[in-house]
């Protein structure tokens, strides 16, 4: 299993951004998919994930949507009124059984990407 993740970049405070995760080499119906994030000096953190329900960490709820595609084994993030702490290289992550939204319950992770939010 292989997960690419694309769309980061830079934008302004109050701004959005939209992240991609792709899935290739198994079946991605499968897999219950979510983003961490770590910020620099930070330690990696639960940002969204989706199983048999969406869940958000505290600190993008009302702000941060995800999504699922199915058909193109894509999940989207959609990142609205960023603020300068939501800058951090973002994760996509997968597993395959029904755990906890845990970094060690996560069974594969992307290279990550980059997300700076400044002005």
């Amino acid at each position: 299993v292989q997960l690419a993740e694309s769309g980061g970049g830079l934008v302004q405070p109050g701004g959005s951004l939209r992240l991609s995760c792709e899935l290739s080499g198994d079946t991605f119906s499968r897999f219950a998919m979510g983003w961490f994030r770590q910020a620099p000096g930070k330690e990696r953190e639960f940002v969204t994930g989706t199983d048999w329900d969406t869940y958000y960490g505290d600190s993008v709820k009302g702000r941060f949507i995800l999504s699922r595609d199915n058909a193109k084994s894509t999940v989207h993030l959609q990142m609205n009124r960023l603020k300068p702490e939501d800058t951090a290289v973002y994760y996509c992550a997968a597993r395959e059984n029904d755990r906890a939204w845990l970094e060690e319950d996560m069974d594969y992770w992307g290279k990550g990407i980059l997300v700076t939010v400044s002005s």
